[in-house]
């Protein structure tokens, strides 16, 4: 694995056109790909490329989290996650099964240029991409008709930074809340438009769609499993977000690099997913706009289990979560130790 590039992919189907797309891709650079399956879903899936964990053998890796995490949820992608930093990863990409590769889709760089969004609080990043009323999935309600207002302040010069944490966005069928698919529900596509930067002050949510991730932010990849599935990437977004301004770092967003043929869904049903967001979203900025956290990468892990205790103290998560995060961190360490090759 020359560029030393992991994807991490969950399914219960069997392999979609999209996932195929992406293997082909990932091949041509000799990255490979971790398919992570549940409860439903196929016993084996034959892409090339492709190296697919059922439940049994995810059981059997050196993980606790494998077993002691949930089943039939979304958040078994921790495992893939934790399999993909054994390997020696030094960057991992994650995507879902309903993402296909646009031509420009390629290899991200951990150097990224990019324009920094000058403005604090809520920022609605789909704006320097759009003109158009839309908004990303976890955007606090309050804040959509302020968020299409004016264009996002952007410095008048791209600048070069590291960047750990980068996200692609969805042309097709883009990572938009309910509220947006019950009243303006379109396909849509992005502008194409410079990359940008959010700051320390500036929030805006970011999914698990095309993300790509690398080292000094895989403790940030953790995905919580005691919150509701349409917020459990949203949240931890937010937790990654506070933790990356203590290594003087910032999400980047990116132009749109994949295309989205989306899995059906019941809208009403994220609806009542999206509520505890709705309901939360700001208050979580609050609490971890409050929080002390120690500078330096070295303090990473230690920064995101202070941000998980302080949400199950503000009664977004159970205790349970917090167990989980301890088991993940243990895990971390291991995968670290303990690398091995496909």
């Amino acid at each position: 694995m020359s560029t030393k590039l992991c994807a991490v992919v969950t399914t219960i189907q069997l392999p979609t056109p999209a996932v195929l797309q992406l293997s082909e891709r990932l091949m041509a650079l000799d990255a490979q790909l971790i398919v992570v399956g549940d409860r439903k879903g196929p016993a084996s899936f034959d892409v090339a490329g492709a190296e697919f964990f059922d439940l049994a053998r995810q059981f059997a890796l050196p993980f606790d989290l494998a077993r002691r995490g949930p089943t039939g949820h979304y958040t078994r992608k921790n495992v893939g996650y934790l399999e993909a930093i054994a390997r020696g990863a030094e960057c991992i990409y994650e995507t879902d099964d309903d993402n296909a590769p646009l031509a420009s889709w390629q290899l991200r760089d951990a150097q990224a240029t990019a324009f920094d969004a000058t403005a604090q609080g809520w920022i609605n990043a789909y704006r320097c991409f759009s003109a158009e009323r839309i908004w990303p999935r976890g955007l606090p309600l309050a804040e959509i008709v302020p968020s299409m207002a004016a264009p996002i302040a952007l410095a008048p010069q791209a600048s070069t930074t590291r960047a750990a944490i980068q996200q692609g966005l969805a042309n097709g069928s883009p990572d938009v809340d309910a509220i947006w698919r019950l009243t303006l529900d379109a396909p849509f596509y992005f502008d194409v438009a410079p990359s940008v930067r959010l700051r320390r002050g500036a929030w805006c949510p970011f999914n698990s769609q095309s993300t790509w991730w690398w080292p000094e932010a895989f403790p940030l990849m953790y995905l919580p499993s005691h919150c509701s599935f349409r917020m459990t990437d949203i949240w931890r977004s937010f937790v990654a977000q506070r933790c990356l301004w203590e290594i003087g770092q910032g999400v980047v967003f990116h132009a749109a690099e994949v295309i989205q043929d989306r899995n059906a869904h019941d809208l009403m049903r994220d609806f009542s997913d999206e509520i505890p967001g709705y309901q939360g979203n700001e208050r979580i900025r609050q609490v971890l706009e409050d929080l002390t956290l120690p500078t330096g990468v070295e303090h990473v892990g230690t920064n995101l289990r202070t941000c998980y205790r302080a949400l199950v103290a503000a009664g977004f998560f159970s205790n349970d979560e917090l167990t989980l995060v301890d088991t993940w961190l243990a895990d971390l360490a291991q995968a670290h130790r303990q690398p091995h090759e496909a």
